[in-house]
């Protein structure tokens, strides 16, 4: 993508099922949990680089032994840091000739289960107290939790107004601890229910804990914790008397992935990961369902509980296109599709003439959709497709310079190109997996590939219009953001239909006081007098720099496409303005009633 939009969070989780000293005899070393969640992490690191974190829980320790490890970085190289600090902490290189049940009881992060989490701040500062997994410590195991999650929830203030009138004092205004105490909240209430219920049928006192930790019913927590939920979240936690569970959204956005056999459970945002840092056939990995949650108890047990009643599927469809990694089966089929599918729009587009038309890539997502693309060319009978890889992505450049024009100028060495690719007379079709705000676009893309001398530059997004913010996951909350938006509001003022834009606005005011229940989605009318070929012609006049002697087209992927590479993914808000969940509409409006006003402030 050469607009830069930041990932969603990932999640990692391992139990293991088998007793420490089965994969120091079997793997060669009682880290073997530890290394596994290494992996990954690392191999989801596309998925956030603002913090990292690990808790670890030992199972039936005694009393007065620490049970519970955490280590959490926000550092440059969160991942890294973790793992070093946590290397240092076990003395790795000392103890692997110890045996592992002596590991477990001495030395910290030895432990059966393991919860990691990597985050992109979307809500609140990037620091510390921020980074996932957050802690909820008391003294009855039962009542620890520790919580990670790849999560975003639209009415954060409703959630927070329920725990300040349940009594609760909450320690920060964020999503993520919002989250935290309201799951802590049902789990106090569960956890005192049952001690009131065993003591009153004659349990002494210090049964009364085993009782609960044994026949504690998270299904119950959760789905009492998370009924007034709005929005998109994949929410892992574990107890510290060992039970643990991964819930996923009811519309099925944000996903979750999990596998298990007699050694171990294992639970990621990403099934690809799973594959490869355990080796394991894909047909094994399943879904965590929409609205349902994977719990594993203390004893082993696996099961996957329906929490909350499962509505319309709408997995995020950017996933799909983007954040995941490439190397997932069904993603790399759906990339390719979403290539194929262009041809018939770029065959108009160059008239139908190969000869003439080289064909191209903006690295590295965009690659797999690219050999799609061509493999579709090669489909039509009409000729071989002239295929070369003209744009090169360096290494990112700092620099000193502050004046806009310096740094653009700077900016623009991020991409060079490969020289004597084209020869005169030559249309230049270039694909990108999505565009969002085209500022990479004018500023150095168009620049340097008419560095060419071709006579046409067509940039081509194998994703549709982005037109629509995200609540759900994506940092794209701001209408101002969107080229698609701006470019419909240029044809607004153009052809003198500005009174739409006062228009849409008195219609999003009048509705903010309403139940988000009752909100529709006022901007769609925004964007309703045009086509998507005249937004689309809008958007190139929009990046095309002054300097560029090329002409430009940009030509975007349709809604209908979309839905065909990626059946079953339907989450396609950003381009439709259909938002899975009420407080999608309630968000778009805000973002709407920020930009006329002025106001660069989150929408949600």
């Amino acid at each position: 993508m050469s607009d830069v939009i930041n990932h969603e969070c990932g999640i990692a989780f391992i139990r293991l099922l088998q007793p420490m000293s089965f994969y120091q005899e079997k793997y060669g070393s009682f880290l073997y949990g530890l290394n596994r969640l290494y992996l990954l992490l690392e191999k989801q690191r596309n998925r956030g680089q603002d913090g990292a974190g690990v808790v670890s829980v030992k199972l039936d320790m005694a009393p007065g032994c620490k049970y519970m490890d955490r280590m959490r970085s926000c550092d440059a190289n969160p991942i890294q840091e973790v793992f070093d600090r946590i290397r240092v902490a076990v003395h790795a290189e000392e103890i692997e000739g110890k045996n592992a049940d002596w590991a477990k009881q001495h030395v910290p992060f030895i432990s059966e289960i393991y919860l990691g989490h990597l985050r992109y701040a979307t809500f609140g500062k990037n620091n510390i107290d921020y980074v996932h997994p957050l802690k909820r410590a008391s003294n009855w195991r039962s009542r620890n939790l520790a919580l990670a999650a790849n999560f975003n929830l639209t009415n954060v203030d409703e959630l927070f107004a329920l725990l300040v009138r349940a009594g609760q004092h909450p320690r920060n205004y964020s999503d993520t601890v919002t989250l935290l105490e309201q799951v802590g909240y049902a789990l106090d209430d569960e956890v005192q229910d049952m001690y009131r219920a065993y003591r009153a049928q004659g349990h002494a006192q210090e049964q009364v804990s085993l009782l609960i930790e044994n026949n504690l019913d998270l299904t119950k927590v959760l789905a009492q914790s998370s009924a007034e939920w709005d929005g998109g979240y994949a929410v892992a936690g574990v107890l510290g008397h060992g039970d643990a569970f991964v819930a996923r959204d009811p519309w099925g956005i944000r996903p979750a992935y999990y596998y298990r056999d007699d050694e171990v459970v294992v639970a990621a945002s990403e099934g690809a990961v799973i594959q490869t840092a355990f080796r394991v056939d894909d047909a094994n990995i399943k879904e965590v369902k929409p609205g349902y949650a994977l719990i594993v108890k203390k004893d082993g047990t696996v099961s996957e509980e329906m929490v909350r009643e499962p509505k319309k599927r709408s997995s995020c469809s950017f996933e799909r296109i983007y954040f995941s990694r490439g190397n997932d089966r069904q993603i790399y089929r759906e990339r390719k599709r979403l290539g194929e599918l262009l041809v018939p729009q770029l065959l108009d587009a160059i008239d139908s003439d190969l000869e003439n038309t080289v064909f191209s890539y903006i690295p590295n997502t965009a690659e797999i959709s690219f050999y799609g693309l061509v493999k579709g060319l090669q489909q039509q009978g009409i000729g071989e497709p002239r295929v070369e890889k003209i744009v090169i992505k360096d290494a990112k450049l700092r620099t000193f310079i502050t004046s806009d024009a310096g740094r653009d100028e700077m900016v623009g060495h991020v991409y060079d190109v490969t020289y004597g690719a084209l020869k005169e007379n030559d249309t230049l079709v270039v694909i990108d997996d999505s565009i969002v705000r085209g500022t990479t676009l004018k500023r150095s893309i168009l620049r340097i590939l008419d560095s060419l001398h071709p006579r046409r530059i067509i940039i081509v997004s194998s994703a549709p219009q982005i037109r629509y913010p995200d609540c759900y996951g994506i940092d794209m909350n701001r209408m101002g953001e969107f080229i698609a938006f701006n470019a419909a509001i240029a044809l607004l003022k153009e052809r003198g239909m500005e009174s739409l834009i006062d228009e849409v606005y008195r219609e999003c005011k009048a509705q903010q006081g309403l139940p988000k229940e009752q909100i529709e989605n006022k901007v769609k009318a925004i964007y309703a007098p045009f086509t998507d070929e005249e937004i689309s012609g809008k958007i190139a006049q929009m990046v095309r720099n002054a300097s560029v002697q090329a002409d430009v087209r940009v030509v975007f992927q349709t809604v209908d496409n979309l839905r065909e590479a990626c059946a079953g993914n339907d989450g396609d808000w950003y381009f439709t303005g259909n938002y899975p969940t009420p407080g999608g509409n309630k968000v778009v409006n805000t973002a709407y009633i920020n930009w006329v006003e002025g106001a660069n402030e989150r929408s949600y």
